[in-house]
């Protein structure tokens, strides 16, 4: 069965899914801290600028969604710091997809503010996508939409509930 990847219905869509959890300037500010290294609340909140409360808030969904784990690392008082677990750490191409679009079309004089430096042979590099077949770089107009799984799968039951 063929669809349309133009008309399907859009509850099987991945995007949206993942911007449940991503949604919002201050959930990726706190995921870009996390990847550098930033663990507690009055740290993270000092580098993002977020307000107490959404900080708060931003927090405890991204430890609802298993993004993040809570740590206690004080008794007295009881305090927390925040690491990333197995899921959060598979949004890193994510965040440096981003980063590497926000270098390209921010204003940024001097160019960007932090560099990524690659553990194992010292390289300073620029991650960039490549098709895991040729090793081709990719981008929008070398890749095209093909009908996947779950797009089959809500289209064949539309059809199935309208007749």
């Amino acid at each position: 069965m063929w669809v349309d990847p133009r008309n399907f219905p859009r509850d099987a869509c991945a995007i949206g899914a993942a911007l449940d959890h991503l949604g919002d300037r201050w959930t990726l500010l706190v995921l870009r801290e996390t990847f550098f290294g930033v663990r507690r609340f009055e740290e993270l909140r000092r580098n993002t600028g977020a307000a107490r409360n959404i900080l708060a808030d931003r927090l405890g969904r991204l430890v609802d969604a298993g993004i993040l784990r809570r740590e206690q690392y004080s008794d007295r008082p009881p305090r927390d710091e925040y690491r990333l677990t197995e899921k959060g750490l598979d949004l890193y191409p994510v965040l440096i997809t981003l980063a590497n679009w926000g270098t390209k079309w921010g204003d940024f004089e001097l160019g960007p503010a932090i560099a990524l430096q690659h553990r194992a042979c010292g390289a300073v590099v620029q991650p960039a996508l490549t098709c895991p077949e040729c090793g081709e770089a990719i981008d929008a107009r070398s890749m095209r939409v093909v009908p996947g799984p779950a797009m089959v799968a809500a289209a064949a039951a539309a059809d199935d509930a309208s007749g």
